[in-house]
């Protein structure tokens, strides 16, 4: 097994996304980047503790590489936005790729610089790829979040989209019922 950890706005979405491709054999969400030991959630949300709502994905090199965890990466949100996912507003919901590795680096400078190249949207990529220094698992009731609470308004309405999204764009990828 090898570790990415993602941040690309609120933790429920990316989790609810990477839980359903093939080769990735656990998503946990939690706080990433920060100076704050064992954050809470609310001390995180306040923006004052430095870190990123993220994800930690353990995954099986030869189901899923990482140059192909990238490409779901970026596809899956809006990496133009600085501090910014959608409704979700503050440092805590940035952009970032946390790399664990100078290979991990290497791929992901390489891919944005590719991004960036063919001008795929219209204001700069703000992803921050930066070395991984910490990981905190999110309370309990943050894990799989999606899939125990489909039905709750943000999950319909914000979270929903982005997995149908992901169910057209990434059908290779996906897990077999």
């Amino acid at each position: 097994m090898e570790i990415a950890t993602f941040a690309s706005g609120c933790f429920w979405c990316t989790e609810a996304v990477f839980q359903r491709i093939n080769g990735i054999e656990k998503v946990v969400s939690g706080y990433a980047g920060g100076r704050t030991v064992n954050p809470t959630y609310r001390q995180v949300c306040s923006g004052d503790t430095g870190h990123a709502e993220a994800i930690q994905v353990h995954y099986d090199p030869s189901k899923v590489s990482y140059e192909q965890l990238l490409e779901i990466f970026w596809k899956t949100h809006d990496p133009t936005t600085l501090d910014r996912q959608g409704n979700d507003i503050g440092s805590q919901y940035r952009s970032a790729i946390f790399y664990h590795n100078e290979e991990q680096k290497r791929l992901a400078e390489e891919y944005k610089k590719k991004l960036d190249q063919a001008k795929i949207w219209d204001d700069p990529i703000v992803t921050e790829i930066t070395p991984f220094t910490n990981f905190f698992s999110a309370e309990d009731y943050h894990q799989n979040y999606y899939n125990e609470n489909s039905n709750q308004p943000y999950c319909a309405f914000t979270i929903r989209p982005k997995v149908e999204k992901l169910e057209k764009v990434f059908r290779e990828h996906l897990k077999t019922p």
